[in-house]
């Protein structure tokens, strides 16, 4: 069945790869915070979400969106009464709301660039994580509950942003995992009530 996350998916490895031997393509679409200033290009904090740095970079944001995305789609529809375009409103917003404080921090930096989905995908882990706090995540083959990594993550998060020295946008995956929380919150307000009647019956399950 062709869904929205596959179309999202398909788009964006297509793109991608266009992009890893097409200099001029990339340079076109990454987030580059001066052209946005100087030029009001402002598609760019669509676009840079399509590309990526290597092959590595597209199949861990695929593959993540690809398992989340697919259930998260699935509830919007089949439990929240939505229709599924709001997901794709979701993955979009998320987009730019992930870019704007990276933006405002690096409007007239010339040596930043961003890309990747990496903070729409942040978006969609966590609007899931929400959803279901106690379901297992594998990382780096370990079996870890949902809630439990997302706590890590975002600390490692907001940790590596402060300290700087890597080429990982920290702070799209900051703004987009919380983004993604607000999002489904007041899409479906009941979201909240989900959540707390899953901490309070915590469950972990092994089994691959």
């Amino acid at each position: 069945m062709i869904t929205i996350n596959i179309i999202i998916i398909a788009i964006t490895c297509l793109i991608s790869y266009l992009a890893f031997s097409n200099e001029a393509l990339m340079d076109k679409l990454i987030f580059y915070p001066p052209s946005i200033t100087r030029d009001h290009q402002w598609y760019r904090f669509i676009t840079s979400g399509f590309i990526h740095a290597d092959m590595m970079h597209l199949g861990f944001n695929m593959l993540t969106l690809y398992f989340f995305g697919r259930n998260l789609e699935y509830i919007y529809a089949s439990y929240f009464g939505v229709s599924p375009l709001w997901y794709l409103v979701l993955y979009f917003s998320s987009l730019i709301v992930s870019q704007i404080p990276s933006y405002l921090k690096n409007k007239n930096n010339y040596y930043y660039r961003s890309l990747g989905a990496s903070g729409a995908v942040s978006a969609i882990v966590f609007s899931m994580i929400l959803l279901m706090p106690w379901s297992t995540l594998y990382v780096f083959i370990i079996p870890v509950p949902a809630i439990i990594y997302a706590v890590f993550y975002l600390g490692y998060s907001v940790y590596m942003s402060k300290k700087g020295g890597d080429s990982i946008n920290h702070d799209a995956h900051i703004w987009g995992a919380l983004y993604g929380i607000l999002f489904s919150i007041a899409l479906h307000p009941d979201v909240l009530t989900i959540f707390f009647q899953e901490m309070s019956h915590p469950h972990f399950d092994l089994t691959p």
